[in-house]
């Protein structure tokens, strides 16, 4: 500071260049957020994809009555690869078995980029699957879960043998069996047709621990965001039965 400046001058100047500091790096953060959130509200690949749980399951079961009556519609694979190369938007989720008679894409007659699918064999819920449907509802905004069963499913055939015989399978197998064994188990005690009330059983558990599973999956079912259903494909009609739909 100059002899001649005051020091009530210099104070002055002091905060008001502290304060001039302050509020250029408070609108670098404010540019920068709204960047950020420019970002995630862009126009979504496919529009016609923005729809509502309810809205999302008729259009689910319409496309399983097209590809029951043979009568499934043609894609434009090409502009959808365009439309898709930059982010995806899929109307509904499905956890499905791995079992090659079952494809979700075929059975409900949809494109690239409208079903986020995972697959493994028996159908459940594990650690990883409960991640990517997570990854569905929160990032992608998905609104429909629908985990999906088949009839005469090897692994939970296997299961129950593995459970009556007291054995355990070779390899890895045994993962399986464990996930599958509480519904296995449920459905020796309930008679009738064992395999097909075990897969039945399979769906419900499986629904109900996506339903519950904390801290996205079952908020987003609070908030009326997201529905969890559960359905099982008919290997001779290709028809899927809903079940477990509260």
């Amino acid at each position: 500071m100059c002899e001649q400046c005051p020091q009530s001058l210099h104070d002055e100047i002091t905060p008001s260049r502290r304060s001039a500091m302050l509020f250029a790096a408070s609108a670098l953060g404010v540019a920068l957020s709204g960047a950020a959130f420019a970002k995630e509200t862009k126009a979504p690949p496919k529009p016609q994809n923005v729809l509502a749980p309810d809205a999302a399951l008729k259009r689910l079961m319409d496309g399983n009555a097209r590809y029951v009556q043979g009568v499934a519609r043609r894609h434009d694979f090409k502009h959808e690869r365009e439309a898709l190369a930059g982010g995806q938007n899929p109307f509904a989720a499905v956890l499905s078995c791995a079992d090659s008679r079952i494809a979700p894409e075929y059975a409900f007659d949809t494109g690239r980029g409208d079903l986020f699918v995972c697959r493994i064999a028996g159908n459940f819920a594990g650690n990883e699957m409960i991640a990517s449907m997570e990854y569905a509802v929160g990032v992608l905004n998905t609104p429909l879960i629908l985990v999906l069963g088949h009839d005469s499913c090897g692994a939970i055939d296997a299961t129950l043998k593995a459970i009556k015989d007291n054995t355990s399978p070779p390899g890895h197998i045994p993962s399986l069996v464990d996930a599958i064994a509480p519904a296995a188990k449920a459905a020796m005690q309930q008679g009738g047709d064992v395999l097909d009330q075990a897969i039945r059983q399979n769906v419900i558990d499986n629904v109900a621990k996506l339903k519950s599973a904390a801290p996205i999956l079952n908020a987003a079912v609070e908030q009326g965001k997201l529905k969890v259903v559960g359905g099982i494909y008919r290997l001779t009609t290709g028809t899927v039965d809903l079940i477990a739909q509260g």
